[in-house]
């Protein structure tokens, strides 16, 4: 209501809360409040939350999710989808397509070929910036090849904390980003980049300055910028508050974001 210039989107919605056809048939309402502003992002959540609110089949992920991303793509962008799939079908048309980009959320590097493949962007979440440059951008870029078409933008996640104090910054991260470490999904990616054994140990230093970026304004901006050269589309920044006064911690990070 107050700018024709802030993008909306989602990061994420799970793919089982919703049928990707009535998940379209959303997207067209809120697309018609903010013309050309929306993003739309799905992916798959966590397992044992998945399965117990809405019966999700964890087996065959990405082929799920695929279908869910062709179907929107489809429906959204060029108005209409006819897919009999293996676990999607949809046959649905819209008056006109609307210019919204289907991304999907990343972890592992089947998951980032995908997106290569299918996606119009990848969004990771909470992974190790060497390994989103030695893993992640070489799988997107193998899905796309495989595909035919020009490497999507990478979304990178990133916790981010303009403060000198490192001891409290890894102290706000764990207590604002703490469980993903002891997940299996995470577990398995954190062991891919290089640090096994999260499951029993949740975050450790290294795996937090290997997530994180912190320090005072120039640190910051320089692991933002290096970021940004090593292949990251756009930075996707959670705002890490520390000390008594959260909320002047807060501005002083939004302010360098800015």
């Amino acid at each position: 209501a107050r700018t024709e210039r802030i993008l909306l989107g989602t990061s994420i919605m799970q793919i089982w809360s919703r049928q990707p056809v009535a998940a379209a048939q959303q997207v067209q309402v809120i697309a018609s409040l903010a013309p050309k502003r929306l993003r739309l992002g799905v992916g798959l959540g966590h397992r044992h939350a998945m399965e117990t609110t809405f019966g999700a089949d964890f087996r065959h992920l990405l082929g799920h999710l695929a279908e869910y991303v062709r179907i929107l793509k489809g429906l959204l962008q060029q108005g209409e989808i006819d897919l009999d799939g293996q676990y999607y079908r949809a046959h649905s048309r819209i008056p006109a397509p609307i210019d919204v980009p289907v991304m999907a959320s990343a972890l592992r590097s089947g998951a980032f070929e995908l997106c290569g493949a299918e996606a119009d962007g990848a969004i990771s979440w909470v992974c190790p910036h060497q390994y989103l440059r030695d893993v992640a951008m070489p799988a997107l870029r193998s899905g796309a090849e495989r595909a035919g078409r020009s490497v999507p933008p990478l979304i990178v996640h990133a916790p981010v904390c303009v403060n000198e104090d490192i001891g409290a910054v890894r102290t706000g991260v764990r207590e604002q980003l703490g469980y993903f470490p002891t997940t299996p999904f995470y577990a398995r990616m954190f062991a891919a980049a290089g640090f096994p054994g999260s499951l029993e140990s949740g975050w450790t230093d290294e795996m937090l300055d290997a997530v994180s970026i912190s320090g005072d304004e120039a640190a910051v901006a320089e692991r933002l910028e290096q970021l940004l050269s090593s292949g990251a589309s756009e930075v996707l920044a959670t705002v890490i508050t520390v000390g008594d006064d959260r909320e002047a911690a807060a501005e002083r990070t939004m302010r360098l974001l800015a």
